[in-house]
């Protein structure tokens, strides 16, 4: 039987139904938008499925050519960050899989719910099945544990074995991928199975879904909400609470009820608008005592793998800490503990909702808690002065990260979203560029750099209305691989502006060593192999691979103007490159 595609004039052999097919179908079903996809000589069954159901006028998430795997997995990161909602990533045997590098250690440890799919070499060789080996390569690429590849990283890995249950493999892998911890999804099949012809499969969807969020005993709602109103400096630390974005508005309720300040360690979202009052600034991997943490007399943890640096900051030995976390025993951390009054493995929002609705029928020490607002306002109104005596040029004229992050603060507006991947100056970035609406800031999480091009593509996708603005260490954009995120840009019409904080060098060895030799050798003779002068010139690789508006800058007067033409450049749809050359430290 032939279908006669009207549109495209191509005649359609209608194939037997394959289990490709039905992997189609339920990654529709599952509500997937995208597949991105790094196709291989194991993808046949796939590419003829994505060709017949385009053919055919099927629904099918669309197909978006990713270049290279760790961009296809970072743009399914940063579409998952913005909506919750976990893609497809389809990559080729196990050298597309170590490709991904690690775009799969930063799902896992931001908890990114995704989808990935691999190939595997053909299971026949004398043409015993459709699919049996034909390349020189499928017995090269012929490995005896490819699962074990990303098994440490991800939340579920399973080789599909036969068509005839592979809706049922794909909806239980979803559902743990979306369950709290959430994390990635791994699966594999020989080309054979793909191609193999099975039944129809039909699935209520509904009874697939995710755990539901978990909540904390009554009482021990009581015993948290009771220490917080007797506490006299009680503090509030998170890291990724915003993750959420409901979130957001339930701790602004609890702590403008109780004038608790909120502290922010490495944080991966809006957690906290940073303008309100009760916003006390940020713990990084800087030395020194942070104030608000070492005065508490009670910290509440929410969110947060790592809400302070032992050796560098702590709570008091007498501070009551309780933990709040979807993983408060960072189970898959092996050195890892933080001495807590308890410990919660609860969902934030529900936590923090059962924490409102115990305070709603509370009476509460009005005089105490109008006192400690207006303290903690002026620590606040104190602390945000000097930081902006630093948005200035250098001693020599040249632009300080600063500088440049206060110029972006006045060229965007609140609805842009900011992903930041600057590392060394991520605290610089949090400082100096207030956000203040749930959704628009975001970091990979995680730690293996070269997030930022791919979750810019994906955070475009998810937000196709919205300024989506990409910051960057010269380093981190080196490893994002540009040339392919900026192929993507053009080819799919998808704009976002980047803007490198280019220091000519890797900081962040260069400050791991001073931590730990502050005054060896090689701060002595300045010698830490970490320099990158010359600097490529950064911007034009993303002009030659995808027609980017691409500047460098160098000159603090010239830094806002430029700024200024590339956002409009974005917003008349097309990407832009801005090259900042900064100040190192």
């Amino acid at each position: 039987m032939k279908l006669q595609d009207t549109e495209s004039n191509v005649s359609v052999e209608r194939k037997l139904y394959t289990t490709a097919d039905q992997m189609l179908e339920s990654f529709q079903e599952l509500g997937v938008s995208y597949i991105f996809a790094n196709l291989g000589s194991d993808h046949p069954a796939l590419i003829e499925s994505f060709a017949r159901f385009q053919a055919e006028g099927r629904k099918m998430p669309e197909v978006i050519i990713c270049q290279h795997e760790m961009v296809a997995l970072s743009a399914a990161h940063g579409f998952a960050q913005l909506t919750g909602e976990p893609q497809v990533v389809v990559i080729h045997v196990d050298c597309g899989t170590q490709n991904l590098g690690g775009a799969v250690h930063n799902a896992a440890k931001g908890r990114i719910p995704v989808l990935i799919f691999a190939g595997t070499s053909p299971s026949t060789q004398e043409g015993e099945l459709t699919g049996s080996r034909n390349e020189y390569i499928h017995w090269i690429q012929d490995v005896s544990d490819q699962r074990g590849i990303v098994r440490e990283y991800a939340k579920y890995t399973n080789e599909i074995r036969t068509g005839r249950n592979v809706k049922q493999l794909l909806h239980r892998a979803m559902q743990l991928a979306q369950s709290d911890p959430k994390g990635p999804a791994y699966l594999i099949a020989a080309r054979e199975v793909l191609e193999e012809e099975v039944e129809k499969v039909s699935l209520d969807t509904q009874r697939w879904g995710p755990l539901s969020p978990a909540a904390i005993p009554p009482q021990n709602v009581e015993e948290i909400a009771e220490e917080l109103i007797k506490a006299e400096n009680p503090l509030i630390v998170t890291s990724y609470v915003g993750r959420k974005q409901e979130s957001v508005s339930e701790l602004l309720k609890l702590v403008e009820r109780l004038a608790i300040p909120v502290l922010e360690s490495a944080p991966s979202y809006l957690n906290f608008p940073s303008k309100h009052p009760l916003h006390v600034g940020y713990v990084w991997n800087e030395p020194g005592q942070d104030e608000q943490l070492a005065k508490a007399d009670l910290v509440l943890v929410l969110d947060s793998d790592v809400p302070w640096i032992p050796l560098n900051n702590k709570p008091a030995e007498e501070c009551k800490v309780y933990y709040v976390d979807v993983d408060p025993l960072k189970e898959k951390t092996p050195l890892w503990y933080i001495p807590s009054q308890s410990y919660f493995k609860a969902d934030t929002l529900i936590v923090l909702q059962q924490l409102n609705a115990y305070l709603d029928n509370k009476q509460l020490n009005k005089d105490m808690i109008k006192t400690r607002y207006e303290k903690v306002t002026q620590y606040h109104q104190t602390q945000r002065l000097e930081w902006a005596k630093l948005e200035v040029p250098s001693d020599e004229g040249r632009i300080t990260p600063e500088l440049l992050t206060s110029c972006i603060k006045e060229v965007i507006d609140e609805d842009t979203v900011v992903m930041s991947e600057t590392i060394t100056n991520f605290s610089t970035v949090n400082k100096h560029l207030p956000r203040v609406k749930p959704g628009t800031y975001f970091t990979m999480g995680a730690s293996s750099l070269g997030w930022n091009g791919g979750a810019a593509i994906g955070a475009k996708l998810a937000s196709p209305d919205k300024l989506i603005v990409s910051l960057c260490g010269d380093g981190c954009f080196i490893f994002s691989n540009p040339t392919p995120v900026h192929w993507m840009s053009r080819k799919y019409s998808i704009p976002f502006l980047t803007i490198i904080y280019n220091n000519e060098q890797w900081n962040a060895p260069k400050f791991s060593a001073l931590g730990v030799h502050p005054e060896g050798i090689a701060k002595q003779t300045d010698q830490f192999w970490t320099k990158f002068g010359p600097s490529s010139d950064l911007a034009k690789v993303a002009e030659a691979a995808g027609g980017a508006y691409a500047l460098t800058v160098d000159n603090p007067n010239d830094l806002k103007e430029a700024l200024q033409k590339a956002v409009q450049v974005v917003r008349d749809g097309r990407s832009a490159v801005v090259d900042v050359r900064i100040t190192g430290k």
